[in-house]
């Protein structure tokens, strides 16, 4: 049977979740930043909110983004750490248990 479309096995970073969270959390933090930063300045007309509202919210965008990255990143090697320790300690038990039984595979 076919896997389904909507699978993924990243190696490595997975930038399908780091661009729904920078989404999610921008929506959540970064518009009122926006919305809150744009009471200090005069926006007479549509244009100059557009313009404001592009000014300031591409770089909350882009810090958004990179934080969820390096977070990705981070959980990722600490992940990857875990698992290499459980490995190297599931390998002392079964050779620690090969050398009980007398087993010399």
């Amino acid at each position: 049977m076919a896997d389904l479309v909507e699978t993924t096995d990243p190696d490595g970073v997975d930038f399908g979740w780091v661009m729904q969270m920078t989404f999610v959390i921008t929506i959540l933090v970064g518009a009122p930043i926006v919305a809150g930063l744009s009471i200090l300045v005069e926006l007479p007309t549509w244009g100059s909110r557009v313009s404001f509202a592009i000014r300031v919210g591409a770089p909350i965008w882009f810090l958004t983004a990179v934080g969820m990255f390096l977070y990705a990143k981070y959980t990722l090697e600490g992940d990857s750490e875990a698992e290499h320790e459980n490995e190297h300690e599931n390998d002392q038990t079964s050779s620690s248990s090969d050398e009980a039984t007398g087993d010399s595979s």
